[in-house]
């Protein structure tokens, strides 16, 4: 799920090289737009408000609504900078729901605007020492990039390898910059909430999220993704984190957009 793509001369995986770029090129296809108003269908849910087969409640919703990347870059841009002087931007949501894609595209939005600039995104995947730190990474994060923005000074971290379980020398830099996005699961926890700008939820049905992740990375991490899949699920419920987030995107939309500039919000 988080290895990196292998250099066919050598069979290594190489250094600094992430698997999330062929993701987001693989799902990066237009949906073709329809005449006239768009049909919205309505996600399905349970009795407590959670999408059946999407792993995290998202709440209370309603119809589902086409908004823009650069609409959503203007509105991060306009709000306040609650870590030191960066407005930081948590993308959460389960494995495989699409947090790294839209984290791209939000990317690519403020880098258009002007004043805006390319955010540093930073994957908590590359930040976790193996499958059993799907949670206690924090610390690392904020000691390496929370701590040292906080203050007003660059951060930095050591990204983990997968494939060679360790972490690799040197480190990716993390510079001040009005606005950061930290993406991955757990990413908008209830210790950060207060010092983000824009807390999302990115969601999709369990079977989609499954198969992603296995096109991805390939079926020898089954054993380990389920067990992963049950200690988000049970983080999400712990948190309260649908409830507390700004925004809750739909992974997996069947509303007519360009998802190239288009998101789908539930709530």
């Amino acid at each position: 799920m988080r290895g990196q793509p292998a250099d066919p001369r050598t069979g290594l995986f190489q250094q600094g090289v992430d698997a999330r770029a062929h993701h987001v090129v693989a799902h990066g296809t237009i949906m073709p737009r329809r005449a006239g108003v768009r049909a919205a269908k309505r996600p399905r849910f349970d009795r407590t408000g959670t999408r059946r087969g999407g792993g995290a409640s998202v709440g209370t919703v309603g119809v589902p609504v086409v908004e823009t990347y650069a609409g959503l870059g203007r509105r991060v841009l306009a709000g306040p900078a609650r870590l030191g002087r960066t407005r930081l931007v948590a993308v959460d949501g389960p494995s495989g729901a699409g947090k790294s894609v839209f984290a791209a595209r939000l990317a690519d939005a403020l880098a258009a605007l002007p004043g805006g600039g390319r955010p540093p995104v930073v994957h908590t995947d590359d930040l976790l020492d193996g499958w059993d730190d799907q949670f206690t990474f924090w610390p690392r994060l904020e000691e390496w990039v929370l701590g040292p923005l906080r203050a007003g000074r660059p951060g930095a971290y050591r990204r983990y390898s997968w494939v060679r379980g360790c972490f690799l020398p040197g480190t990716v830099p993390v510079p001040p910059a009005p606005v950061m996005i930290v993406e991955g699961v757990s990413a908008a926890r209830a210790t950060v909430r207060p010092e983000a700008t824009l807390a999302v939820l990115v969601t999709a049905p369990a079977d989609l999220r499954l198969t992603r992740a296995v096109e991805r990375d390939g079926p020898g991490i089954l054993p380990e993704l389920r067990r992963w899949h049950a200690g988000e699920g049970a983080h999400f419920t712990a948190d309260g984190t649908a409830d507390a987030v700004d925004l809750v995107v739909d992974g997996a939309p069947t509303l007519a957009h360009d998802p190239r500039t288009e998101y789908v919000r539930l709530r």
